[in-house]
């Protein structure tokens, strides 16, 4: 069946009964209805809710603009909605934005062990859905994939009613996936690494982090991809002996893309590192490189800057 055609048959589709329930994490949560007040924590998360329509069952948004700012793009879509906090929000800041349901995750709005979890809010009539990318930090977790981030919209569709428009949705993103991807030559991925801040240690991607499934899906191997962590930091000195042939740039906050890679140039450390003698960087905005609907720009973009297609 046609993109187009199954989009129309699944958008046709009724929504399911409430009530439903849904895989967070190590938890099922279960709705009675679709939630009316919702609140998002960071612009990756905040573009899942825009990608599905979501932007009327909003009454705000968190964790933006104390590390970073919305583009036009996303400025536009939550046009009039507050910021109710530029960082993590407490919970007295959430309580008084009178929500029903949080969608955040764990090093994206939320600690283990913190006074904002699900555990805390639940009490608080306020139900909390998981970043599925983030669930490594409650309980194991398979290697990072595009199925993460599917996943999650999935699970937002069937949470807010809208299951067909997110079938339709994901079913769009794994057509243009297969399509930027078909002519990758797959038979020895490139080694890359993914720099995403840090001058004496490095901030990277490991096996769980979106990073890496982005990078494989664009014909590379994350060096860092036996890292048993999402995000995390590491020495210089296993970045040198790995010798990647691309670095990625994660651009966001007050060190710039290209302040980064001046770093990198201008340090004799790193003068052998095949990415840096080549001058090979992919530069990947923050909304790009965290689970989201612009992981398919990325990989678009992942694809050019490995191959040149």
């Amino acid at each position: 069946m046609k993109t187009a055609a199954l989009a129309v048959l699944l958008l046709s589709t009724p929504a399911f009964a409430f009530p439903v329930t849904v895989q967070s994490c190590n938890r099922e949560v279960t709705f009675d209805a679709a939630p009316t007040r919702a609140i998002a924590n960071d612009v990756n998360l905040i573009e899942m809710m825009l990608a599905l329509g979501l932007r009327d069952q909003m009454v705000g948004y968190t964790g933006v603009s104390g590390w970073k700012t919305l583009d036009e793009e996303l400025r536009q879509g939550i046009a009039e909605l507050p910021e109710l906090s530029a960082k993590y929000p407490t919970r007295e800041v959430l309580l008084g934005a009178e929500p029903d349901f949080f969608f955040a995750g764990w090093n994206y709005g939320m600690t283990v062990g913190g006074e904002v979890t699900p555990e805390t809010l639940e009490p608080l009539g306020i139900k909390t859905y998981e970043l599925t990318e983030s669930c490594i930090f409650v309980g194991p977790k398979a290697k990072s994939s595009m199925q993460d981030m599917y996943a999650d919209l999935l699970n937002l569709g069937t949470i807010f009613g809208v299951a067909g428009r997110a079938q339709a949705l994901v079913a769009g993103y794994e057509a243009r996936i297969a399509e930027v991807t078909a002519s990758v030559d797959r038979t020895t991925p490139l080694r890359v690494f993914v720099y995403d801040s840090g001058d004496e240690t490095p901030f990277t991607a490991g096996a769980y982090a979106i990073p890496t499934a982005l990078i494989e899906a664009a014909g590379g191997r994350n060096i860092m991809d036996d890292l048993d962590k999402s995000w995390a930091t590491v020495a210089w000195e296993p970045v040198v002996e790995r010798n990647p042939e691309v670095i990625v740039i994660v651009n966001y906050g007050d060190v710039t893309a290209d302040q980064k890679i001046a770093f990198l140039e201008n340090n004799p450390a790193f003068a052998n590192i095949d990415a840096v003698k080549n001058d090979r960087y992919v530069v990947l905005e923050y909304v790009e490189a965290t689970p989201g609907p612009r992981n398919i720009r990325a990989v678009e973009k992942l694809v050019a800057g490995f191959w040149g297609k």
